[in-house]
């Protein structure tokens, strides 16, 4: 805030705005009667008038009174009243200037104030009788002027009255209310009803700047020349988490097969970050949204897949068909599965066939497709030297798939149906066959 102050002496325009204060005097009669104690002027002898004995009235920051002197200047006066004026104070008329029966002394005590002009706040000096003489006085720096009330507690305090035997109109809430404004603000505001509490501002500025018009005031109510203007100030502290998203990492593995989906090692997780900010807002709009803090709460872990880089081996050649009525039959030939249905085409193809036959094309064949790949690579004749797991579904032993033909060993429609059976009714699909082969290496 920047301080300033008035010169040690009054400006032209500081002095009429202080003679013009309304005030009420009170006349008294010059004593003219001669006493044993009187002066008396003889012959031949001179006594100046400015000795005389003379009444003034004398106005100390509004307060009126007539007092009675043989001062024969306004210094003297104020020696006389015990009154000691600085240099920020104004006196009026001078201090040298020479005092008459009749004359009129006006002192204004200086007073620090905190003020508006034009959106900038100040500090400064001002010798005013009221908030009212004190508005006109610094009208002349800026349009729009405002004392700003110092806080203390839930106390609002201007060293000043705000206008001396006038109403002032208390604009708060939406709402006007006009009281006598022969009080500090902080009693105006009570005489008005109005609580505030340690944010709300207060500051005191014409009526018009307030915005204050008469359809505001009740009926035969003249408006204020003086207003002041509570705001509602609220501080809010808003706490919001936001998520911070987790690092994805692949990795790669030469023991898994580059056809397959990549597999999840670490499931990893997002994390959060906490956020507070400090919401300030005056009369419900917001003049500040401030970052008070931010935090890492919950730190976010990476995801890790593995992603194969292994060739799968080139399928084995079909073999040739048998020429006895008890060998199976090339795929060339066909194939006859335990339903007697004969199908042609590669081992992948017959199993594609069969698989629509129970319903099970689009995604779920693709899914079947997947999982026999991994399995056998679609080899009727393939065995598992550590197991004995034997053919295209792996079967484990390979004897399990007799209940489907005799033939088992050598048809790839009879390992295929047995293959579709225990699917169908271990899994249900052969989707949720391949998520279970995905996730433990088996099915």
């Amino acid at each position: 805030m920047t301080s300033e102050t008035h010169e040690s002496r009054p400006t032209t325009a500081e002095t009429r705005a202080v003679t013009r204060t309304r005030r009420t005097r009170r006349r008294r009669a010059v004593l003219a009667a001669s006493t044993a104690g009187a002066l008396v002027l003889g012959a031949g002898s001179a006594v100046a008038v400015s000795n005389a004995y003379k009444t003034v009235t004398l106005d100390i920051d509004g307060e009126t009174r007539d007092v009675g002197t043989f001062a024969g200047d306004v210094e003297g006066l104020l020696a006389e009243e015990g009154i000691d004026v600085t240099d920020r104070d104004v006196v009026a008329p001078a201090t040298a200037s020479a005092l008459n029966s009749g004359s009129d002394v006006v002192v204004r005590t200086a007073k620090q104030l905190d003020i508006q002009v034009d959106g900038e706040d100040h500090s400064t000096w001002v010798a005013a009788a009221d908030a009212q003489e004190a508005l006109n006085l610094l009208s002349q720096r800026g349009s729009d002027v405002a004392l700003v009330a110092s806080r203390s507690a839930e106390r609002a305090e201007i060293p000043l009255e705000l206008h001396q035997g006038e109403q002032v109109a208390v604009v708060h809430d939406g709402e006007t209310d006009v009281v006598d404004g022969s009080e500090e603000v902080d009693d105006v505001l009570e005489a008005a009803d109005v609580e505030i509490d340690g944010d709300d501002l207060v500051s005191v500025t014409d009526a018009a700047t307030a915005g204050v018009k008469a359809e505001d005031l009740p009926d035969g109510t003249e408006v204020p020349q003086v207003a002041a203007v509570v705001e509602r100030v609220e501080v809010e502290q808003v706490t919001k988490v936001k998520t911070i998203e987790r690092d994805v990492k692949v990795k790669q593995s030469d023991d898994r097969y580059e056809d397959l989906d990549p597999k999840v090692k670490k499931k990893g997780r997002d994390g959060s970050r906490t956020v507070v900010r400090e919401i300030t807002t005056i009369d419900g709009e917001e003049v500040s949204n401030e970052k008070i803090t931010s935090m890492v709460t919950t730190e976010p872990r990476t995801r890790v897949l593995v992603e194969g880089t292994k060739e799968r081996p080139e399928p084995e050649p079909e073999p040739e068909p048998a020429t006895s009525s008890s060998s199976s039959s090339s795929s060339s030939s066909g194939s006859s599965g335990s339903s007697g249905t004969t199908y042609s085409g590669s081992n992948r193809s017959i199993g594609q066939q069969m698989a629509a036959a129970r319903g099970w094309t689009g995604s779920q064949w693709t899914c079947l497709e997947s999982l026999w790949t991994k399995e056998s690579n679609w080899s009727h004749t393939v065995a598992n030297p550590s197991s004995g797991a034997y053919g295209i579904p792996q079967s484990l032993p390979g004897s399990k798939m007799a209940s489907h033909g005799s033939d088992w060993q050598t048809n790839p429609a009879t390992q295929i149906a047995w293959g579709l059976d225990y699917i169908a009714g271990r899994y249900g699909t052969p989707c949720g066959a391949w998520s279970h082969s995905q996730a433990n290496n088996w099915y």
